[in-house]
Protein backbone atom coordinates (compact mmCIF):
# COMPACT_ATOMS: atom_id res chain seq x y z
CA UNK A 1 0.00 0.00 0.00
CA UNK A 2 1.45 3.50 -0.91
CA UNK A 3 2.09 5.90 1.99
CA UNK A 4 -0.07 8.18 3.34
CA UNK A 5 2.04 10.94 3.04
CA UNK A 6 -1.11 13.62 3.72
CA UNK A 7 -1.17 12.17 7.24
CA UNK A 8 2.78 12.36 7.76
CA UNK A 9 2.11 15.87 6.66
CA UNK A 10 -0.12 16.78 8.73
CA UNK A 11 1.21 15.02 11.65
CA UNK A 12 4.58 17.29 11.39
CA UNK A 13 2.11 20.18 10.89
CA UNK A 14 -0.11 19.49 13.99
CA UNK A 15 3.20 19.47 16.12
CA UNK A 16 5.12 22.25 14.39
CA UNK A 17 1.40 24.45 15.66
CA UNK A 18 1.71 23.00 19.13
CA UNK A 19 5.14 25.09 19.24
CA UNK A 20 3.45 28.12 18.06
CA UNK A 21 0.99 27.58 20.65
CA UNK A 22 3.29 27.35 23.70
CA UNK A 23 4.73 30.25 23.23
CA UNK A 24 1.96 32.33 22.75
CA UNK A 25 0.81 30.92 26.54
CA UNK A 26 3.54 33.11 27.27
CA UNK A 27 1.77 36.46 26.15
CA UNK A 28 -1.41 36.06 26.26
CA UNK A 29 -2.93 37.71 29.16
CA UNK A 30 -5.18 35.74 31.68
CA UNK A 31 -4.34 32.20 30.87
CA UNK A 32 -1.87 29.95 33.67
CA UNK A 33 1.24 29.04 32.29
CA UNK A 34 4.36 28.05 34.10
CA UNK A 35 5.51 31.83 33.58
CA UNK A 36 4.12 34.71 31.79
CA UNK A 37 5.27 37.95 30.09
CA UNK A 38 4.71 41.82 31.30
CA UNK A 39 3.84 42.37 27.49
CA UNK A 40 0.44 39.88 28.08
CA UNK A 41 -2.19 40.71 25.70
CA UNK A 42 -5.63 40.05 25.81
CA UNK A 43 -6.26 40.05 22.11
CA UNK A 44 -4.39 36.60 22.14
CA UNK A 45 -7.31 34.98 23.73
CA UNK A 46 -9.72 34.51 21.07
CA UNK A 47 -7.63 33.02 18.13
CA UNK A 48 -5.65 30.70 21.02
CA UNK A 49 -9.55 29.31 22.43
CA UNK A 50 -10.44 28.81 18.87
CA UNK A 51 -7.08 26.79 18.19
CA UNK A 52 -7.23 25.20 21.94
CA UNK A 53 -11.25 23.90 20.61
CA UNK A 54 -9.35 21.41 18.32
CA UNK A 55 -5.51 21.29 18.05
CA UNK A 56 -5.02 18.15 20.71
CA UNK A 57 -7.84 16.46 18.97
CA UNK A 58 -6.44 16.32 15.52
CA UNK A 59 -3.09 14.95 16.92
CA UNK A 60 -5.05 11.85 19.47
CA UNK A 61 -6.77 11.16 15.94
CA UNK A 62 -3.83 11.31 14.08
CA UNK A 63 -2.18 9.21 16.59
CA UNK A 64 -4.86 6.17 16.05
CA UNK A 65 -4.02 6.72 12.77
CA UNK A 66 -0.65 5.68 13.17
CA UNK A 67 -1.05 3.08 15.29
CA UNK A 68 -3.35 1.43 12.46
CA UNK A 69 -0.50 1.53 9.89
CA UNK A 70 1.81 0.46 13.04
CA UNK A 71 -0.31 -2.65 14.40
CA UNK A 72 0.16 -4.50 10.30
CA UNK A 73 2.12 -7.75 10.65
CA UNK A 74 3.00 -7.86 14.52
CA UNK A 75 1.36 -9.66 17.42
CA UNK A 76 -0.67 -7.53 19.89
CA UNK A 77 2.17 -8.63 22.85
CA UNK A 78 4.89 -7.09 20.00
CA UNK A 79 2.97 -4.04 19.13
CA UNK A 80 2.08 -3.13 23.38
CA UNK A 81 6.09 -3.47 23.76
CA UNK A 82 7.26 -1.26 20.58
CA UNK A 83 4.90 1.24 21.67
CA UNK A 84 5.66 1.36 25.78
CA UNK A 85 9.09 1.84 24.60
CA UNK A 86 9.23 4.33 22.22
CA UNK A 87 6.27 6.03 24.68
CA UNK A 88 7.35 5.47 28.03
CA UNK A 89 11.33 5.89 27.91
CA UNK A 90 10.82 9.62 26.00
CA UNK A 91 8.79 10.08 29.28
CA UNK A 92 11.09 9.14 31.79
CA UNK A 93 14.17 10.75 30.23
CA UNK A 94 12.22 14.05 29.83
CA UNK A 95 11.10 13.82 33.13
CA UNK A 96 14.17 13.25 34.41
CA UNK A 97 16.45 15.83 32.45
CA UNK A 98 14.25 17.99 29.76
CA UNK A 99 11.74 19.58 31.60
CA UNK A 100 13.42 20.34 35.47
CA UNK A 101 14.62 23.52 34.11
CA UNK A 102 10.63 24.62 33.23
CA UNK A 103 9.84 23.64 37.04
CA UNK A 104 13.07 25.23 38.45
CA UNK A 105 12.10 28.64 36.12
CA UNK A 106 8.56 28.84 37.50
CA UNK A 107 9.86 28.47 41.03
CA UNK A 108 11.85 31.26 40.96
CA UNK A 109 9.68 33.60 39.13
CA UNK A 110 6.69 33.29 41.90
CA UNK A 111 9.33 33.46 44.62
CA UNK A 112 8.81 29.44 45.77
CA UNK A 113 12.61 28.35 44.72
CA UNK A 114 15.73 30.00 46.02
CA UNK A 115 17.70 30.65 42.54
CA UNK A 116 20.32 28.14 41.90
CA UNK A 117 20.01 25.36 39.04
CA UNK A 118 21.96 22.47 40.51
CA UNK A 119 21.10 22.55 44.21
CA UNK A 120 17.24 22.17 42.47
CA UNK A 121 17.93 19.33 40.49
CA UNK A 122 19.29 17.55 43.71
CA UNK A 123 15.85 18.33 45.18
CA UNK A 124 13.80 17.39 42.35
CA UNK A 125 15.55 14.01 41.68
CA UNK A 126 14.80 12.92 45.40
CA UNK A 127 11.15 14.29 44.56
CA UNK A 128 11.18 17.16 46.88
CA UNK A 129 9.09 18.20 49.02
CA UNK A 130 8.26 21.77 47.74
CA UNK A 131 6.29 24.62 49.00
CA UNK A 132 2.47 24.21 47.76
CA UNK A 133 1.76 25.25 44.06
CA UNK A 134 5.86 26.01 43.67
CA UNK A 135 5.56 24.64 39.89
CA UNK A 136 3.07 22.79 37.98
CA UNK A 137 3.14 19.29 39.61
CA UNK A 138 4.83 20.19 42.92
CA UNK A 139 2.43 17.92 44.58
CA UNK A 140 3.69 15.13 43.44
CA UNK A 141 7.62 16.01 43.46
CA UNK A 142 8.05 15.31 39.76
CA UNK A 143 6.40 17.10 37.03
CA UNK A 144 5.46 16.15 32.93
CA UNK A 145 4.36 19.53 31.89
CA UNK A 146 4.16 19.44 28.09
CA UNK A 147 4.71 15.43 27.59
CA UNK A 148 1.29 15.14 29.29
CA UNK A 149 0.46 13.75 25.99
CA UNK A 150 2.84 10.67 26.25
CA UNK A 151 1.41 8.61 28.85
CA UNK A 152 -2.38 9.70 27.74
CA UNK A 153 -1.61 8.24 24.58
CA UNK A 154 0.40 4.93 25.84
CA UNK A 155 -2.93 4.53 27.48
CA UNK A 156 -5.17 4.52 24.90
CA UNK A 157 -2.73 2.61 22.84
CA UNK A 158 -2.67 -0.09 25.61
CA UNK A 159 -6.51 -0.05 25.88
CA UNK A 160 -6.96 -0.56 22.15
CA UNK A 161 -4.37 -3.31 22.05
CA UNK A 162 -6.57 -5.02 25.02
CA UNK A 163 -9.70 -4.65 23.59
CA UNK A 164 -8.66 -5.99 19.92
CA UNK A 165 -10.01 -9.02 19.88
CA UNK A 166 -12.95 -7.34 20.36
CA UNK A 167 -13.28 -5.12 18.26
CA UNK A 168 -12.54 -7.68 15.59
CA UNK A 169 -15.39 -9.54 16.18
CA UNK A 170 -18.41 -9.27 14.28
CA UNK A 171 -20.06 -6.37 16.22
CA UNK A 172 -17.12 -4.52 16.25
CA UNK A 173 -16.52 -4.80 12.11
CA UNK A 174 -19.75 -4.12 11.95
CA UNK A 175 -19.48 -0.97 13.75
CA UNK A 176 -16.16 0.47 11.87
CA UNK A 177 -18.07 -0.65 8.83
CA UNK A 178 -21.30 1.90 9.94
CA UNK A 179 -18.96 4.39 11.33
CA UNK A 180 -16.57 4.38 7.70
CA UNK A 181 -19.96 4.11 5.82
CA UNK A 182 -20.94 7.66 6.83
CA UNK A 183 -21.66 10.01 4.18
CA UNK A 184 -23.24 13.20 3.42
CA UNK A 185 -25.12 15.27 6.63
CA UNK A 186 -24.65 11.75 8.50
CA UNK A 187 -20.83 12.30 8.60
CA UNK A 188 -20.84 15.78 9.81
CA UNK A 189 -22.97 14.89 12.71
CA UNK A 190 -22.84 11.45 13.57
CA UNK A 191 -19.14 11.49 15.05
CA UNK A 192 -19.92 14.34 16.95
CA UNK A 193 -22.92 13.01 18.87
CA UNK A 194 -20.30 10.86 21.40
CA UNK A 195 -18.49 13.84 22.01
CA UNK A 196 -21.52 15.48 23.03
CA UNK A 197 -22.50 12.69 25.35
CA UNK A 198 -19.29 12.75 27.46
CA UNK A 199 -19.92 16.76 26.89
CA UNK A 200 -23.30 16.07 29.09
CA UNK A 201 -22.35 13.11 31.15
CA UNK A 202 -18.63 13.86 32.08
CA UNK A 203 -17.65 17.28 31.63
CA UNK A 204 -19.59 19.04 34.50
CA UNK A 205 -17.87 16.46 37.01
CA UNK A 206 -14.24 16.44 35.45
CA UNK A 207 -12.69 19.47 34.68
CA UNK A 208 -8.98 19.01 33.01
CA UNK A 209 -6.14 17.98 35.31
CA UNK A 210 -3.62 16.62 33.00
CA UNK A 211 -2.56 14.62 35.78
CA UNK A 212 -3.82 11.09 34.09
CA UNK A 213 -5.91 10.31 36.97
CA UNK A 214 -8.88 12.36 37.23
CA UNK A 215 -9.27 13.34 33.60
CA UNK A 216 -12.51 11.74 33.13
CA UNK A 217 -13.85 13.64 30.80
CA UNK A 218 -11.15 14.21 28.22
CA UNK A 219 -9.95 10.70 27.89
CA UNK A 220 -13.20 10.09 26.83
CA UNK A 221 -13.12 12.56 23.85
CA UNK A 222 -9.30 11.80 23.51
CA UNK A 223 -10.23 8.05 22.80
CA UNK A 224 -12.87 8.60 20.72
CA UNK A 225 -10.75 10.60 18.71
CA UNK A 226 -8.17 7.55 18.91
CA UNK A 227 -10.45 5.24 18.45
CA UNK A 228 -11.87 6.85 14.95
CA UNK A 229 -8.56 7.44 13.69
CA UNK A 230 -7.79 4.01 13.93
CA UNK A 231 -11.02 3.21 12.22
CA UNK A 232 -10.80 5.13 9.47
CA UNK A 233 -7.25 4.12 8.72
CA UNK A 234 -6.77 4.40 4.81
CA UNK A 235 -10.11 3.57 3.44
CA UNK A 236 -10.29 4.52 0.24
CA UNK A 237 -14.18 5.55 0.37
CA UNK A 238 -14.04 7.35 3.61
CA UNK A 239 -11.52 9.64 2.69
CA UNK A 240 -12.98 10.08 -0.75
CA UNK A 241 -16.01 11.75 1.24
CA UNK A 242 -14.33 13.51 3.37
CA UNK A 243 -12.10 15.41 0.76
CA UNK A 244 -15.91 16.24 -1.12
CA UNK A 245 -17.28 17.53 1.97
CA UNK A 246 -14.08 19.77 2.92
CA UNK A 247 -15.64 22.61 1.81
CA UNK A 248 -19.04 22.62 3.46
CA UNK A 249 -17.18 21.02 6.53
CA UNK A 250 -15.12 23.92 6.49
CA UNK A 251 -17.83 26.60 6.46
CA UNK A 252 -19.83 25.42 9.37
CA UNK A 253 -17.05 24.73 11.74
CA UNK A 254 -16.39 28.33 10.54
CA UNK A 255 -20.11 29.69 11.24
CA UNK A 256 -20.26 27.28 14.80
CA UNK A 257 -16.98 28.86 15.52
CA UNK A 258 -18.55 32.72 14.61
CA UNK A 259 -21.71 31.25 17.02
CA UNK A 260 -19.64 30.35 19.82
CA UNK A 261 -17.39 32.88 20.28
CA UNK A 262 -20.72 35.04 19.85
CA UNK A 263 -22.57 33.52 22.97
CA UNK A 264 -19.17 33.61 24.62
CA UNK A 265 -19.03 37.89 24.43
CA UNK A 266 -22.63 38.74 25.35
CA UNK A 267 -22.78 40.41 28.29
CA UNK A 268 -23.39 38.53 31.75
CA UNK A 269 -27.18 39.34 31.46
CA UNK A 270 -28.04 37.40 27.91
CA UNK A 271 -25.13 34.87 28.64
CA UNK A 272 -26.08 31.58 27.49
CA UNK A 273 -25.72 28.33 29.68
CA UNK A 274 -22.45 27.08 29.44
CA UNK A 275 -23.25 23.29 28.83
CA UNK A 276 -24.72 24.85 25.54
CA UNK A 277 -21.17 26.44 24.73
CA UNK A 278 -20.15 23.55 25.24
CA UNK A 279 -22.19 21.28 22.60
CA UNK A 280 -21.60 24.01 20.29
CA UNK A 281 -17.96 23.35 20.60
CA UNK A 282 -18.56 19.65 20.20
CA UNK A 283 -19.75 19.69 16.86
CA UNK A 284 -17.10 22.62 15.96
CA UNK A 285 -14.55 20.34 16.82
CA UNK A 286 -15.72 17.67 14.51
CA UNK A 287 -16.42 19.54 11.97
CA UNK A 288 -13.07 21.44 11.95
CA UNK A 289 -10.79 18.27 12.12
CA UNK A 290 -13.67 16.91 9.18
CA UNK A 291 -12.47 19.88 7.34
CA UNK A 292 -8.44 19.85 8.31
CA UNK A 293 -8.26 16.29 7.22
CA UNK A 294 -10.21 16.54 3.53
CA UNK A 295 -8.18 19.45 2.95
CA UNK A 296 -5.07 17.81 3.71
CA UNK A 297 -6.22 14.64 1.93
CA UNK A 298 -6.26 17.24 -1.57
CA UNK A 299 -3.65 19.23 -0.78
CA UNK A 300 -0.84 17.48 0.90
CA UNK A 301 -0.97 13.66 0.07
CA UNK A 302 2.49 14.04 -2.21
CA UNK A 303 5.89 13.00 -1.59
CA UNK A 304 7.11 16.07 -0.28
CA UNK A 305 11.23 16.64 0.00
CA UNK A 306 10.56 18.05 3.79
CA UNK A 307 8.60 14.58 4.70
CA UNK A 308 11.82 12.45 5.68
CA UNK A 309 13.53 14.86 7.87
CA UNK A 310 10.37 16.01 9.16
CA UNK A 311 8.78 12.42 10.36
CA UNK A 312 12.44 11.49 11.88
CA UNK A 313 12.34 15.27 14.00
CA UNK A 314 9.02 15.98 15.18
CA UNK A 315 9.32 13.51 18.21
CA UNK A 316 12.72 14.93 19.36
CA UNK A 317 11.21 18.93 18.22
CA UNK A 318 8.17 17.85 20.75
CA UNK A 319 9.99 16.62 23.59
CA UNK A 320 12.73 19.59 23.31
CA UNK A 321 10.21 22.43 22.45
CA UNK A 322 8.79 24.02 25.70
CA UNK A 323 11.92 23.78 27.96
CA UNK A 324 13.68 25.79 25.20
CA UNK A 325 10.62 28.19 25.05
CA UNK A 326 11.49 28.94 28.57
CA UNK A 327 15.23 28.79 28.18
CA UNK A 328 14.53 31.68 25.33
CA UNK A 329 12.50 33.46 27.62
CA UNK A 330 14.87 33.71 30.53
CA UNK A 331 17.61 34.85 28.46
CA UNK A 332 15.25 37.32 26.52
CA UNK A 333 13.34 38.69 29.08
CA UNK A 334 15.93 40.51 30.73
CA UNK A 335 16.88 42.66 27.67
CA UNK A 336 13.18 44.06 27.77
CA UNK A 337 12.93 44.07 23.62
CA UNK A 338 9.83 45.04 23.85
CA UNK A 339 6.06 43.05 22.50
CA UNK A 340 7.10 42.67 18.84
CA UNK A 341 11.27 41.93 19.14
CA UNK A 342 11.11 39.50 21.79
CA UNK A 343 8.06 37.29 20.64
CA UNK A 344 10.15 36.87 17.12
CA UNK A 345 13.86 36.38 18.39
CA UNK A 346 11.56 34.15 21.05
CA UNK A 347 9.91 31.66 17.96
CA UNK A 348 13.12 31.91 15.58
CA UNK A 349 15.50 30.91 18.90
CA UNK A 350 12.88 28.25 19.61
CA UNK A 351 13.23 26.75 16.08
CA UNK A 352 17.07 26.86 15.92
CA UNK A 353 17.57 25.52 18.89
CA UNK A 354 15.40 22.32 18.09
CA UNK A 355 16.93 21.94 14.55
CA UNK A 356 20.48 22.20 15.93
CA UNK A 357 19.77 19.83 18.77
CA UNK A 358 17.52 17.09 16.85
CA UNK A 359 20.72 16.71 14.39
CA UNK A 360 22.58 16.08 17.05
CA UNK A 361 19.52 13.60 17.95
CA UNK A 362 19.16 11.88 14.65
CA UNK A 363 23.04 11.06 14.34
CA UNK A 364 23.44 9.91 17.73
CA UNK A 365 22.72 6.28 17.84
CA UNK A 366 22.86 6.25 22.09
CA UNK A 367 20.30 9.01 22.08
CA UNK A 368 17.63 8.28 19.41
CA UNK A 369 15.32 5.82 21.79
CA UNK A 370 15.80 8.43 24.30
CA UNK A 371 13.67 10.79 21.91
CA UNK A 372 11.14 8.42 20.72
CA UNK A 373 13.38 7.56 17.55
CA UNK A 374 14.16 3.62 16.93
CA UNK A 375 18.13 3.07 17.23
CA UNK A 376 19.63 3.52 13.54
CA UNK A 377 22.67 0.91 12.83
CA UNK A 378 23.41 3.84 9.48
CA UNK A 379 23.25 7.82 9.81
CA UNK A 380 20.01 9.37 8.88
CA UNK A 381 19.97 11.38 5.89
CA UNK A 382 20.16 14.51 6.42
CA UNK A 383 18.25 17.47 5.18
CA UNK A 384 20.27 20.28 3.48
CA UNK A 385 22.16 22.30 5.63
CA UNK A 386 21.61 20.62 8.65
CA UNK A 387 24.35 20.88 11.58
CA UNK A 388 26.34 17.88 12.39
CA UNK A 389 26.69 16.45 15.56
CA UNK A 390 30.43 17.07 16.92
CA UNK A 391 30.21 13.78 19.03
CA UNK A 392 28.20 11.74 16.68
CA UNK A 393 31.54 9.97 14.24
CA UNK A 394 32.10 8.74 17.86
CA UNK A 395 29.02 7.16 18.48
Amino acid sequence: MNRRHDIDALRALAFALVILYHVAMYYVAGWHWHIKSPHAAEWLQMPMRALNLWRMDLVFLISGLALGFLQRGQSRLALLRSRSWRLLLPLVFGMAVVVPFQAYAQGVANGSIAPGFGAFLLRYATGGPWPKNAFDGSDFGMTWNHLWYLPYLWLYTSVLIVLLPMLQLVAGQRLRSAFTRLRGTALLIVPALPLMAWSLLLWPHFPPTYDLIGDGWLHAVYFTLFLYGWWIGTDPHWWAETARLRWPSLGIALALLALYMGLRALPAGLAVPRQLLRLIADLHVWTALLAILGLAHVTLNHPWRWLPWANESVYPWYVLHQTLIIVGVWWLAPLRLGPVQEPVLLVAGTVLACWALTGCVRRTPWLRPLFGLKRSTRLPRLSPGRPACPSAHNA
